[in-house]
């Protein structure tokens, strides 16, 4: 399926109370814009995580909390958020048995998505995770596969933008961009030290080789 890179894909936001009835409702609105968006491929997994993270809001946060989904682009990826007020309730991953009838929401998203996490707020936390969608976005133009690898490698150390429900998350300020940099350079650097490498030969290569790809993509 050829899907659309250029279409406008406004984020879809919706605060409600956390009770299992508003579900059915989430659900519905989630394949409307979906399909709207021509990600209709992405309903039943997009259902589901929408289920499971407001179920584990009503589980763990309680049943009535003010609670916002918000869903859209992150990227190349389908970005699905649930924020609530509660910063100490955090969801993990649970290897429940087989006969258990809860405990594998989380289990459920991180099946059936590319990447999840939860960032914390000064108000609450956003649960979120994102599926991969092969669409183009400005970002792969611009800087190629490495930009996306990036964007991949910052989703694992849970470093996703700018922390706000219903705002486009996929741009980093640049204090927190610089800020993921070191720490994903640092641990490249204990790896390469832990395997007898000299890091600083390493950085010089690195350093080389990024001038001379800057240098030749400005002539492009």
């Amino acid at each position: 399926m050829t899907l659309n890179a250029d279409m406008v894909r406004s984020p879809y936001v919706v605060e409600f109370t956390a009770l299992e009835e508003e579900v059915a409702a989430l659900r519905r609105g989630v394949r409307t814009h979906l399909e709207g968006w021509g990600l209709r491929c992405f309903v039943d997994e997009a259902q589901l995580c929408v289920s499971e993270l407001v179920a584990n809001v009503i589980s763990h946060v309680g049943v009535g909390t003010p609670t916002t989904l918000s869903v859209l682009m992150n990227g190349t990826f389908l970005r699905i958020e649930v924020r609530d007020p509660d910063s100490r309730a955090l969801p993990t991953l649970v290897a429940a048995e087989v006969e258990a009838e809860g405990g594998r929401g989380m289990a459920l998203v991180a099946a059936v998505t590319d990447r999840w996490g939860v960032s914390l707020l000064g108000d609450g936390k956003v649960t979120w995770c994102e599926l991969a969608t092969g669409l183009a976005s400005q970002g792969e133009q611009d800087g190629g596969p490495r930009v996306i690898r990036t964007e991949a490698m910052r989703g694992l150390y849970g470093i996703v933008g700018e922390e706000q429900v219903g705002r486009r998350v996929g741009l980093v300020g640049a204090l927190k961009g610089e800020e993921a940099a070191i720490h994903i350079i640092t641990d490249l650097l204990h790896w390469l030290s832990a395997h007898g490498r000299d890091v600083d030969e390493v950085l010089d290569r690195a350093q080389v080789r990024f001038e001379t790809e800057a240098h030749r993509t400005s002539w492009e």
